[in-house]
């Protein structure tokens, strides 16, 4: 997919992205750029510097904190951080997360099990205890959490992941009814199978993963992380704006069937 001409929707707006080192959260931090906003980009990985000075070099002040979703402390300090730079938060993508393992219900390792609900599900409630109150402040905002077709319908060998990510259309659902008439949106962006490096990582020693995955949607290919940025983008701005509580499934057609 070809990326899509500046249009300025986000024309002076603050955004924050989670998870925003490489794939989904990259793209979808440098289509902010295009659009006008500053950014602040948080990571565990250092190569969310990478992405902050991509963003600088399409012209948008851009800055990198290295953040973990999992602790409250450090998701306070990155909207603390948002503040002192820009003086307000009037987006954010909640999209950091982690895909676990391939284990049936009953086998699957606690530790992993825990800690991929500590990222994906924890992670976006503590950003939203975090941003909400500054938008607040601000008079609204509009926040996407990162689901998945995961958490519309199940996938085996996939329970830590699913949970979560169902966990996560649930809370953006009550986020939104909660925070409404303050003015903030609240929803919810469902990737399908998306070539990204955490796609590469679950096909690692599995040939014809890839092939098999996008096979299962009607448009027979992967999902691109440009994609899901525009569907993200569209969402955070205006021409949504009447649009909250909504989970919407990119995905090739793949929840359809």
């Amino acid at each position: 997919m070809k990326e899509a001409r500046v249009t300025g929707r986000l024309e002076g707006k603050v955004a924050l992205v989670t998870g925003g080192a490489s794939g989904i959260g990259r793209a979808t931090a440098l289509a902010f750029a295009r659009e006008g906003a500053h950014l602040m980009v948080a990571d565990l990985a250092p190569a969310g510097e990478d992405t902050a000075a991509q963003a600088r070099a399409l012209g948008a002040p851009a800055e990198f904190v290295r953040t973990d979703v999992a602790r409250q402390a450090d998701v306070d300090q990155l909207v603390a951080r948002t503040m002192v730079l820009y003086g307000r938060l009037d987006c954010a993508f909640n999209n950091a997360g982690v895909e676990g393992v391939l284990a049936p219900v009953a086998d699957y390792p606690e530790e992993v099990f825990e800690r991929v609900m500590r990222v994906n599900l924890f992670g976006v409630w503590r950003c939203l205890r975090a941003e909400i109150p500054r938008m607040i402040e601000g008079g609204g905002g509009a926040i996407v959490n990162t689901a998945s077709v995961g958490g519309l319908v199940g996938a085996g060998s996939f329970s830590a992941y699913v949970a979560s990510k169902h966990g996560v259309v649930g809370l953006t659902r009550c986020a939104a009814i909660d925070y409404a008439a303050a003015g903030i949106r609240v929803n919810a962006v469902c990737p399908g199978v998306i070539d990204t490096p955490m796609l590469d990582r679950l096909a690692a020693g599995m040939p014809g993963l890839q092939e098999g995955l996008a096979a299962m949607a009607p448009m027979r290919r992967l999902g691109t992380p440009v994609e899901i940025a525009e569907a993200v983008v569209w969402l955070c701005s205006d021409a949504a704006s009447f649009v909250t509580g909504h989970t919407l499934a990119v995905d090739g057609g793949f929840v359809a069937q």
